[in-house]
């Protein structure tokens, strides 16, 4: 398979967090950021979303509303971006965040065009923030990006390589999938991303593709089409 031209990269807040589940190891970020920056040199345009939940994983108490509890997530995938991106630029790359609200002087409202401007001229957008309102995840979040900015992928790096057709923690005889199409992914409920950006990635063709974060070189073997996982068929 040929590299990708633009991608969008979903790392989740857990998986940054390394072995203390929490806030930030600065190892594993680098290597991250080493990986990509091997992929923009090659050519490849980045965006990146990050998921929160080393910080928030959503409403843990009926004392707080949900829309409150998601505001909170928001906050906390626009810390994960600020820490990500200045790592980023430590290994020598140019980044801008950009946020579906206005967040101050931290990072520039959304616009596809400044987006493109960043990616096509060797520099990592960071999209923050989720879509700015309540009720929608990240992976909806970075679905809409997706589409907006015409990406040829969505690369979903998890601590799973790949979509099985059980939970292999628990099942160990549980099957991985190399293809799946995302029809029989909405049917089986398998749960690549939420139901919303499945079904966004269906009607509007962006292909996804899971893989584990932790193997050796998976972000820059992913970015060129080398997926050891499993690559979700629209």
């Amino acid at each position: 398979m040929n590299r990708w031209n633009r991608v969008l990269l979903k790392l989740s807040g857990e998986a940054l967090a390394g072995p203390k589940k929490t806030g930030f190891d600065e190892d594993t970020v680098k290597e991250v950021a080493r990986q990509v920056k091997l992929s923009v040199e090659a050519g490849v345009q980045v965006g990146i979303v990050i998921g929160g939940g080393n910080f928030w994983r959503g409403r843990t108490s009926n004392a707080i509303d949900r829309t409150k509890a998601d505001q909170i997530g928001m906050l906390a995938t626009i810390m994960n971006c600020i820490y990500v991106s200045e790592i980023f630029r430590s290994e020598g790359m140019r980044t801008k965040i950009f946020t579906p609200f206005a967040c101050g002087s931290m990072t520039a409202l959304f616009s596809k065009d400044e987006a493109l401007e960043v990616m096509t001229g060797g520099g990592v957008a960071f999209f923050a923030g989720g879509t700015g309102h309540p009720y929608f995840s990240t992976d909806t979040g970075i679905t809409l990006r997706a589409v907006e900015l015409e990406a040829d992928c969505i690369l979903l790096a998890k601590s799973i390589d790949g979509v099985y057709d059980s939970d292999p923690a628990v099942n160990p005889d549980a099957k991985r999938y190399d293809t799946i199409g995302i029809q029989e992914v909405i049917d089986k409920k398998l749960a690549v991303v939420d139901l919303t950006a499945s079904i966004m990635c269906m009607e509007h063709k962006i292909p996804m593709a899971v893989f584990d974060l932790n193997e050796k070189d998976s972000i820059a073997n992913a970015m060129q089409g080398r997926i050891n996982g499993t690559i979700v068929t629209v």
